[in-house]
């Protein structure tokens, strides 16, 4: 057990360096790196990746929380665009968690491979959204909120990776798009974490202690290094060429993307 932890430990620690650096959701490294080690610990394969979406939800509670205060100090989080896409961020992200318990790891294990790609494929690129037009109404940001809750629920983040883009689209700019993803992120990690944990309860075979489809060893240790890592990496990223950086990283996400996609198929 205390291997258990320092493994999820070190893991947090990475995961914040690299998101405070790189400006990328928790999930996107969290979700692969418990795939991993949850196979070398030998949980049965059925649920890890379950577990990973789940475990990679709740952690996000605490650094989304801790991001959407930096922002709001400094005035940056468009809150007419937030409250119009929670409620259907909320009722997207539970719904996703529905789905996601439904469906086997095989096609969860494809689903966030393939995501890896795109999101390596926009960082190698360099691929942004072109302003386009005013946010939309309560019942548009409503189904962009489900969209975005949903599928943030089947890959395990935050969401930032599809609602800085739309809100880039939607004329907002690029630093009050972030600051408001990152606010986002909370309704997120809430609705999608009681999900996996509703989801989760009475299912055999997952491996303890556990609450639902969250792994609790993972998630205090994550938490624990995470939250303080992420400033650190935050500063790094004001010394370091972060575009190389992005393109170094957007490689490893093809390499870990097709590792996914191999355990998904073979």
């Amino acid at each position: 057990m205390i291997t258990t932890y320092i493994l999820y430990l070190v893991l947090g620690a990475i995961a914040g360096v690299l998101a405070g650096l790189l400006g990328i959701g928790g999930g996107l490294v969290i979700v692969p790196m418990l795939n991993i080690a949850f196979e070398l610990q030998g949980f049965p394969d059925v649920h890890i990746q379950h577990v990973a979406l789940g475990t990679s939800l709740a952690t996000i509670i605490f650094t989304s929380m801790s991001s959407m205060y930096a922002h709001h100090k400094r005035g940056a989080i468009n809150y007419t665009a937030f409250w119009r896409l929670t409620p259907g961020i909320i009722t997207g992200t539970y719904l996703g968690a529905w789905l996601a318990a439904l469906l086997s790891t095989m096609f969860l294990k494809a689903l966030f491979g393939f995501f890896l790609y795109y999101v390596g494929t926009q960082m190698l690129m360099g691929l942004k959204a072109k302003n386009a037009r005013d946010l939309p109404g309560q019942v548009g940001t409503f189904g962009v909120g489900n969209g975005i809750g949903i599928f943030s629920a089947l890959v395990g983040i935050g969401g930032g990776t599809l609602t800085v883009p739309f809100l880039s689209w939607c004329n907002q700019t690029m630093h009050t798009a972030i600051a408001t993803a990152a606010a986002v992120g909370l309704p997120i990690a809430l609705s999608g974490t009681a999900g996996f944990i509703y989801n989760g309860l009475g299912v055999e075979g997952i491996p303890g202690p556990h609450l639902g489809y969250v792994y609790l060893p993972a998630f205090f240790g994550i938490i624990a290094t995470s939250m303080l890592t992420a400033p650190f990496g935050a500063k790094l990223a004001h010394s370091l060429p972060v575009d190389k950086l992005k393109r170094i990283f957007a490689i490893l996400l093809f390499i870990v993307g097709t590792k996914m996609l191999w355990s998904a198929f073979m």
